[in-house]
């Protein structure tokens, strides 16, 4: 038979599909070792997973642990990077204090003001991006006066509070004259005023509560009287006065006096200061009242400036607030016009008596210093209750106070030998951040400080000396030691880990943290509560652009730590620990890079 002969069309018709069907393979071939052998193929697997990492906070849980563990294992040849989050989150954002998620929630008490955390897997695994012009603070001590107004760009309090001394508007900064509302002549002549009634000066006090503080003029103030104030105050309609306290360097907290305890321990403020903080202090059966005596220290100082302190149409609230101080026989320092102050009693001597509000004392088994998600309670906390000579006059001065064995350390076996060994061993460890890792301690760039595993606060003690000050936190599922903090004259927070932080973006230059793993695990079962990615894009939240991280543990987390921290856009460096101490940890230190979305 012959050949058959094809037309010359059907020839070029037949090749050209055999051409595209090789070309297909051999693409395929080459996009397989593209993927597989090369950087190319790790950035298209990370454009991938940035969709996984947005995706995973609206769906299955198990999604989002995937996405943790990819990031923590990953090697380094290219690593992935988490997403900015959508620019309207740069001003603001506090998950746990979300005006659209809890403004549906009840009125009483002020309950819908108070933390409210949506469940961790529905947060978005992204980044808090700066606002547009955001610029690196401006340093302490020149912060106390001026912030730039770029940096936050609300206007409200200016124009609303300005005729007051709170804040103004003057260029590219915002002025901070030093007046409130009580004291629109400056916190400086405020301060000095009350010194007539309360001894200010000295060491006998040193920690202070300022309720309702506004831009917190009182607490930046008494800073120079050696006085360390924690200041607080609800997210609210003046728009981000804590932010304002915080961007200034002054010790603040977001928080709401509302349905539970302040997450602070049992009498732990020498002084407690309400300026027209606007607080019913005689309401819900007296329970904010009596929740404040908790806090105060016995021998402490209670100041009330403004409503209703013989103030115009609230005759009855003021002899109702004078009646409850009676109660628990408050020595009455002096009404100095619209200025009230109270001695608290040293020893408990008072109730049970007969008094118009039912006041009687709590049981023997209430343990004053649980205060995470810890309903207020109806009774008046006994101070034998707590152990210990703590009270003013017997409590050593500052800066004593810093040194001297708190007894509520006790709390632990062996808590003196325990607190001692302690302090030594952070001196030695501040000592080598500063001289062989070149951590900017002691230095204008690092004011706001964090510790996010504080134990007795030895971390901040070994800083004294320092211009900063440090917010101790201590997780609420490890033992309670936040008491023996306040004793040394520190101040600090519970908080767990696993939920973000009640404060605003960009609040703080350094964080530290020692055993981080230790943060995110169920001490009784070993297994993770959150991941370390859920735990970082929140610290990323709080940190300042180019401020710093510092993580102590074993060699292994700081490893996944390092990877994470990739993911977040810091650049770490792993470092090995002193070489006087034990153990095997190392240390990492990590920079937030100053990134634009």
């Amino acid at each position: 038979m012959g050949h058959v002969n094809l037309p010359a069309s059907k020839r070029v018709r037949q090749w050209r599909v055999l051409d595209l069907v090789s070309a297909a393979f051999f693409g395929l071939v080459f996009l397989f070792f593209l993927l597989v052998f090369t950087p190319a193929g790790d950035s298209l697997a990370a454009s991938g997973r940035q969709t996984l990492l947005l995706s995973a906070s609206s769906a299955d849980p198990r999604l989002r642990l995937r996405v943790s563990a990819a990031i923590e294992e990953a090697g380094q040849r290219q690593p992935r990077v988490i997403e900015a989050c959508p620019a309207d989150t740069a001003a603001d954002h506090m998950p746990c204090e979300d005006p659209r998620l809890n403004s549906q929630l009840s009125r009483e008490m002020n309950y819908y003001r108070e933390r409210h955390c949506p469940p961790l897997e529905t947060t978005p695994l992204c980044l808090v991006p700066p606002l547009k012009g955001y610029k690196v603070p401006v340093k302490w001590p020149e912060s106390l006066h001026k912030i730039w107004h770029s940096n936050m760009p609300y206007n409200k309090i200016a124009d609303r509070k300005g005729h007051q001394g709170w804040m103004k508007l003057e260029g590219p900064h915002f002025i901070f004259p030093g007046g409130g509302t009580m004291f629109p002549d400056g916190a400086e002549q405020y301060i000095e005023k009350l010194g007539q009634y309360i001894p200010i000066n000295g060491g006998v006090l040193r920690t202070a509560l300022d309720m309702g503080c506004g831009v917190a003029s009182f607490g930046g103030y008494l800073l120079a009287q050696n006085i360390l104030t924690m200041s607080f105050a609800p997210r609210d309609s003046h728009k981000s006065q804590i932010q304002f306290a915080l961007e200034r360097g002054v010790p603040a907290f977001v928080a709401m006096l509302g349905t539970r305890r302040l997450p602070f321990p049992a009498f732990g403020f020498d002084l407690v200061h309400c300026s027209r903080c606007l607080i019913p202090f005689t309401a819900y059966n007296v329970s904010y009242f009596i929740e404040v005596d908790r806090l105060l220290r016995p021998g402490g100082y209670l100041v009330i400036s403004g409503p209703p302190v013989q103030w115009p149409k609230q005759d009855k609230e003021w002899s109702d607030l004078q009646a409850v101080a009676r109660a628990l026989c408050y020595e009455l320092i002096a009404v100095d016009g619209n200025t009230v102050i109270w001695k608290k009693p040293a020893a408990e001597m008072c109730l049970p008596n007969q008094n118009e509000f039912g006041l009687d004392l709590c049981d023997d088994s209430d343990d004053p210093s649980f205060a995470w998600y810890f309903k207020l309670k109806k009774c008046v906390t006994r101070m034998s209750s707590v152990k210990g000579e703590y009270a003013i006059g017997t409590i050593p001065k500052w800066p004593e106070r810093l040194t001297a064995s708190p007894l509520r350390s006790t709390v632990l076996k062996n808590g003196a030998d325990v607190y001692e060994a302690d302090t030594k061993r952070w001196v030695r460890r501040v000592a080598h951040y500063k001289n062989s890792l070149k951590i900017k301690l002691g230095t204008s760039a690092v004011r706001n400080v964090m510790d996010m595993n504080a134990f007795f606060g030895g971390f901040a003690a070994a800083l004294n000396s320092d211009p900063v000050w440090v917010m101790n936190v201590v997780p609420s599922h490890k033992p309670i030691t936040l008491d023996a903090i306040f004793d040394r004259g520190l101040i600090g927070v519970y908080h767990d880990w696993c939920e973000p932080f009640s404060t605003y973006p960009r609040t703080y230059d350094l964080i530290h943290v020692a055993s981080m793993e230790s943060l995110v695990k169920d001490p009784a079962s070993g297994r993770n509560r959150c991941t370390l990615l859920d735990l970082m894009v929140e610290l990323d939240r709080i940190l300042r652009p180019e401020g710093t991280v510092v993580v102590r543990d074993t060699p292994e987390v700081i490893e996944k730590v390092a990877r994470v921290a990739h993911a977040v856009r810091w650049k770490p460096t792993i470092y090995n620990k002193e070489p006087e101490s034990h153990g095997r940890e190392k240390i990492l230190v990590a920079t937030k890079t100053f990134w634009k979305s």
